[in-house]
């Protein structure tokens, strides 16, 4: 029996077969609208921000429609970290390391006016803006922000997912 490992050879991109071109577009478009309709939010609440999330998570805006439903208070199980309220000196460790634990792929939003610049907190304790810890992809405004303005951002967040690319498929595939 041959135990050589064998090797797949690397076709370049200009004799590569255009169907697999073509089945890995489509790939990309299925697997961005399934991401897109599958968030798992993971709140990172601090202040008084916490109220507009739970009015967004309530029965008139029904944030299920748009697939992100159901909050995980684990960040292994989530891929939307959602930053709601202030974030001081002392917790941006915390918020550095939960975004760590998340899997990839993995989203940020910054909730509300203390999360995106420090809100009306001039001193030294709160951090101005929580893209001094974390990168984040969508920011709502507002103090506290309405709950159509965090669906907004929501919908935003949804569109990107889906233009992303998708990469499964590998070159030895």
């Amino acid at each position: 029996m041959d135990v050589t490992p064998r090797t797949i050879p690397i076709v370049p991109s200009s004799t590569r077969n255009p169907a697999l071109e073509y089945l890995t577009t489509k790939k990309d478009e299925f697997v961005g609208w399934a991401r897109k309709f599958s968030l798992f939010p993971y709140p990172f609440v601090t202040a008084c921000c916490a109220m507009e999330f739970m009015a967004v998570s309530s029965t008139p805006y029904d944030t299920d429609r748009f697939g992100a439903a159901l909050p995980r208070f684990s960040p292994r199980q989530s891929d939307l970290l959602m930053v709601v309220g202030t974030v001081t000196h002392k917790q941006a460790p915390i918020l550095r390391k939960v975004y760590e634990q998340m899997c990839e792929p993995k989203w940020v939003m910054a909730f509300g006016a203390c999360a995106t610049s420090g809100g009306f907190y001039q001193n030294y304790a709160a951090v101005a803006g929580i893209d001094r810890i974390v990168p984040v992809d969508v920011y709502v405004p507002g103090c506290p922000p309405r709950p159509e303005t965090v669906i907004d951002a929501i919908m935003q967040l949804q569109d990107r997912i889906a233009r992303q690319r998708h990469p499964i498929v590998t070159r030895n595939f």
